[in-house]
């Protein structure tokens, strides 16, 4: 009876992806998560960027930060999660908004008000 009633989070959680299946075109390829740099939400999509090209896939955001790991990725707007290993530097603009600036990337990525206390180190 005891262990019916023990708490469901007992299980052991999932190991964070090592490999995203993304489209690009016609084509399927397995992405090792170690090279994206970023993903963000477009309508029903989300991107992979990685250096090399573009991926889509039809994973949401949310979904995707729960199997990814949290050592390595972090939401910096509601759309988009970037790998903190490619992260180059950040730059305020005029108005005092936060950019991410991302290796072998020239867009910079915009930081939500919610997760600029993540970046005030630097």
């Amino acid at each position: 009876m005891a262990r019916l009633l023990a708490p469901a989070s007992t299980a052991p959680a999932a190991p964070p992806l090592r490999w995203i299946r993304a489209s690009s075109g016609e084509l399927t390829h397995q992405v090792p998560v170690d090279q994206v740099l970023y993903f963000q939400a477009d309508d029903k999509y989300t991107v992979v960027r990685t250096a090399q090209a573009e991926h889509l896939i039809r994973t949401p955001i949310l979904e995707l930060a729960a199997q990814l790991d949290p050592q390595q990725f972090q939401q910096v707007h509601r759309s988009t999660l970037v790998n903190l290993a490619a992260l180059a530097g950040t730059r305020r603009d005029e108005a005092s908004r936060l950019w991410l600036r991302l290796h072998g990337v020239a867009q910079e990525l915009p930081v939500s008000r919610a997760y600029v206390h993540l970046f005030r180190a630097m």
